[in-house]
C-alpha cells in the first residue's frame, strides 16, 4: 500500500484547505483511512478517519465540527476539508491506513504511512 499526501499549503486564521490522500496498492489491512497530524515539540496526534466500506467517520474533538473527512472510492482517493483553520491547526499532516480505527486512533503500529503535507496557519 503507498499513501500520497498533498493538499497542504499557508492560510490565514478563519481559511480553508483540503488535503488529498492518494492510495494504491489497497488490501484488506487498509481498510480505514485517516489523517494525523504532528506539530513542532509535539507528539503526533489523530484528526480523522473513515472506512473504505460504508460511511463512517471519526473526528478527534479538536477538529469536530470544523473538518471533515471524505472518500471517493472510484479514485482510491481519501480528502480532508479544514474549514474555519485555527494557528493551532498548523502541523505537518500525514494520512495514514490500517485495518482498525483504534489503531489509527492510537497512532502507533499503524500499517501505512504517507509522507506528510506541512498546513501552516497564519494570524
Amino acid at each position: 500500500v503507498q499513501l500520497q499526501a498533498s493538499g497542504g499549503g499557508l492560510v490565514q486564521t478563519g481559511g480553508s484547505l483540503r488535503l488529498s490522500c492518494a492510495a494504491s496498492g489497497l488490501s484488506f489491512s487498509a481498510n480505514v483511512m485517516g489523517w494525523s497530524r504532528q506539530a513542532p515539540g509535539k507528539e503526533r496526534e489523530f484528526v480523522a478517519a473513515i472506512h473504505w466500506a460504508g460511511d463512517t467517520t471519526y473526528y478527534s474533538d479538536s477538529v469536530k465540527g470544523r473538518f471533515t473527512i471524505s472518500k471517493d472510492n472510484a479514485k482510491n482517493t481519501v480528502y480532508l476539508q479544514m474549514n474555519n483553520l485555527k494557528n493551532e491547526d498548523t502541523a505537518i499532516y500525514y494520512c495514514a491506513a490500517n485495518r482498525s480505527v483504534n489503531v489509527l486512533r492510537g497512532g502507533s503500529r499503524v500499517n501505512y504511512w504517507g509522507q506528510g503535507t506541512q498546513v501552516t496557519v497564519s494570524s
